[in-house]
């Protein structure tokens, strides 16, 4: 299984612009094969987030009692924390700038 302070994989994009993930990270973000996940950009990064299974949403979902759109800002505060968190992965990642003149 792979830590966070792993170095970081290369992996090839095809003609079509795929690429795969690797299986150990398959397995430790339980990305389904065949499945799903987010892509988008932050900054200057592409980053990739497994969509939560519907195991995972169970606990928000819609009843009676709930207002509307509450079901979604409880999606989108999840996934802000998921972003802080690989945000903070990849700030140990990255090498530490020095100045050696």
């Amino acid at each position: 299984m792979l830590s966070s302070t792993r170095e970081p994989e290369i992996v090839r994009v095809s003609q079509k612009g795929q690429a795969t993930i690797p299986k150990a990270l398959r397995e430790k973000y339980g990305i389904d094969s065949p499945g799903e996940v987010f892509i988008y950009e932050e900054g200057e990064r592409i980053v990739v987030e497994p969509v939560p299974s519907l195991e995972e949403l169970e606990g928000i979902h819609a009843s009676a009692d709930r207002e509307p759109g509450e079901i979604l800002g409880k999606v989108r505060e999840t996934k802000r924390k998921e972003r802080q968190r690989e945000q903070e992965r990849a700030d140990r990642l990255r090498p530490a700038d020095t100045d050696e003149e």
